[in-house]
């Protein structure tokens, strides 16, 4: 076993563990928390294959920016009530698997052809900071200006929905 062997594994079953801890967290803060550090974990999943932007994108963009505006709103609203994660109803416990087995079926096709990625041609992965943000400030700008406006619009709307009334 190599090195990014090693790596490999590491960041993947650090991953899976934050997920899981997610899933069963639980406090909100706590499984927003864990979010993040399983996207510090993807991030270096991403370094392994040596995407660097997509890799810095994850920490800045996902870990950073989307992560503090939901830590903003759990925390905005104040969950009291807390509740245990197997405190679920019938569909849920029913639909969990369901939904692993039609991943699971979605995925067998993909891992059959696991071989054919590895005789890709390397020209196919590589992509330079100008080439993917060249489309996303010229083709790209409308939809990602509206994507702002809709992340600020939310933002006011939470906190308009959090104010707590004052009494004069």
């Amino acid at each position: 076993m190599t090195v990014y062997d090693a790596m490999f594994w590491f960041f993947s079953l650090a991953l899976l563990l934050c997920g899981v801890l997610v899933l069963i967290s639980r406090d909100a803060v706590a499984s927003a928390l864990f979010m993040v550090l399983g996207f510090i974990f993807l991030a270096g999943l991403y370094l392994l294959l040596e995407a660097w932007f997509l890799a810095l994108i994850q920490i800045l963009v996902y870990a950073g920016a989307i992560m503090v505006l939901f830590l903003f709103v759990v925390m905005l609203l104040d969950f009291r009530e807390k509740r245990r994660w197997w405190h679920g109803n019938l569909l849920g416990w029913l639909g969990a698997p369901l939904a692993v087995a039609a991943l699971l079926a979605a995925l067998l096709p993909v891992l059959k052809r696991a071989g054919a990625l590895a005789d890709a041609p390397e020209k196919w992965f590589e992509g330079t900071l100008e080439n993917v943000m060249t489309p996303v400030f010229t083709r790209y700008l409308l939809p990602v200006e509206v994507t702002a406006l809709i992340l600020l619009a939310a933002t006011i709307g939470v906190v308009v929905l959090g104010r707590k009334e004052t009494k004069p």
